[in-house]
């Protein structure tokens, strides 16, 4: 019995049996599975997606979390890493599916995870041009990004007859201070758990003012399995750049948790053939999920958190996640409960998020002597890259594709000047002041 519990700790070690390992399991599951989804959600309303194409959606998202991690946990870096549906993406999603259609997020995703695989063939190679001051601003002009779209879920999502009401705001701020409160005062499951919970609380303070609707539960079948391109895959030039510049960024942002995770829980940096198949699990799993329209995927933070925090690193016990993740995907009513989580609901807890999105950001960029050049670089590169991108008709004289590439996203902008400019400044030693 003891050597089975020894078995958590070791990254290759047996099985330790169902006892030990159900409870860790379901430990990554609760602090990632919200996180997970809600992307999908935002996204199926924002294109307009009946109940039943919602509900599918979001069942490929679990599916594809959960083959992505499989990937990565036997194949990849064989480290005990799980991965989700990411944030990082969502505000170039939103921006194409508005231009074009959803069909052309996941054309732009299978270059994208080729573009990613590359990077990691020749990591080594291309890794200093995103030190962690470029990788940091980026992150922190998506974070800023996404507030609005957080906001606009606080007031009751976009083209809700009720936006702005009293009702949809205290929903909100009730998941928001409970997030808060919970994240800040609680300690081990609940602390980890703290949007898993808030969100239950803001849903439970929803019901009595009409925000649930259980239609889609009430229709949901009993077992669906993926389709091949539900949502169909065509490929337009502009997304195709967006996404490219994203997966690049989240290929070299993915050095970060690949580190934290081998540093955090096995006392070591991690090996250069981990990076190298890391990165290329990770763009090899992007292209295959995009055949079933699973939207983007990347290591997951918080679940990064929970390896170094209890040091659990055993692949089988992290594989029962993956395969709770594929159960949830294929089990439609499971999935159509999420699309009855209110939008305002959503909007308290994912403004906790996005907040932490650009924090993580920011963090990088501190690692950074914080002189004249390094705040010129963060400052010029997230004015210009968000700034556009919250006025984009100033660039509508330019061409469509132009409009796509560089004013409906900030990542682009922010990128180009940030890298231009790490490029160009002299380093303040060699005569920067």
């Amino acid at each position: 019995m003891k050597s089975n519990k020894e078995a958590l700790f070791q990254l290759d070690g047996p099985f330790p049996g169902f006892r030990y390992s159900i409870p860790i399991a379901l430990q990554h599951l609760m602090v990632m599975i919200v996180g997970c989804v809600t992307p999908a959600i935002i996204i199926s309303n924002l294109a307009g997606l009946s109940a039943s194409d919602s509900t599918l959606m979001i069942q490929t998202s679990l599916v594809a979390a959960g083959l992505s991690t499989l990937l990565q946990l036997f194949i990849g870096s064989r480290l005990p890493m799980i991965m989700g549906i990411s944030f990082s993406y969502l505000a170039s999603m939103q921006a194409i599916v508005s231009g074009y259609g959803l069909a052309e997020i996941f054309g732009a995703q299978l270059v994208g995870g080729a573009v990613a695989f590359v990077i990691g063939l020749f990591v080594k190679r291309i890794r200093k041009l995103f030190p962690p001051l470029i990788t940091g601003t980026v992150v922190f002009t998506i974070g800023l990004s996404l507030y609005p779209t957080a906001i606009t879920y606080m007031a009751g999502g976009e083209g809700s007859p009720d936006f702005g009401s009293w009702q949809n705001w205290l929903a909100a701020i009730v998941t928001l201070i409970s997030v808060v409160v919970l994240s800040n005062y609680s300690k081990g499951y609940v602390k980890l758990s703290a949007i898993l919970i808030g969100i239950g609380i803001g849903y439970l303070v929803a019901i009595p003012f009409g925000l649930v609707d259980f239609s889609s539960v009430a229709a949901a079948g009993t077992i669906a399995l993926p389709k091949p391109a539900p949502f169909g895959i065509r490929f337009e030039l502009a997304p195709i750049i967006t996404f490219s510049v994203l997966f690049a960024i989240n290929s070299i942002q993915a050095i970060g948790d690949i580190s934290a995770t081998t540093l955090g829980s096995m006392e070591r940096e991690p090996t250069d053939d981990e990076l190298r198949r890391g990165i290329m699990a990770y763009g090899a799993g992007n292209m295959a999920m995009a055949l079933i329209s699973g939207l983007p995927t990347a290591s997951f933070s918080q679940n990064v958190g929970v390896v170094t925090t209890t040091k659990v690193v055993n692949r089988r016990t992290m594989s029962i996640v993956a395969f709770l993740l594929i159960l949830c995907g294929i089990v439609p009513i499971f999935s159509a409960f999420f699309t009855t989580i209110p939008s305002a609901v959503l909007g308290g807890a994912t403004v906790s998020v996005f907040a932490s999105i650009a924090m993580t950001g920011m963090k990088l960029v501190m690692t950074e002597n914080m002189g004249y050049r390094t705040t010129s670089i963060v400052g010029l590169s997230a004015a210009l890259g968000v700034g556009i991108s919250q006025v984009s008709s100033a660039l509508e004289r330019f061409p469509d594709w132009v409009t796509l590439v560089f004013a409906k996203s900030p990542v682009v902008v922010a990128t180009i000047v940030a890298i231009a400019l790490n490029l160009a400044l002299p380093n303040e030693e060699h005569g920067g002041s």
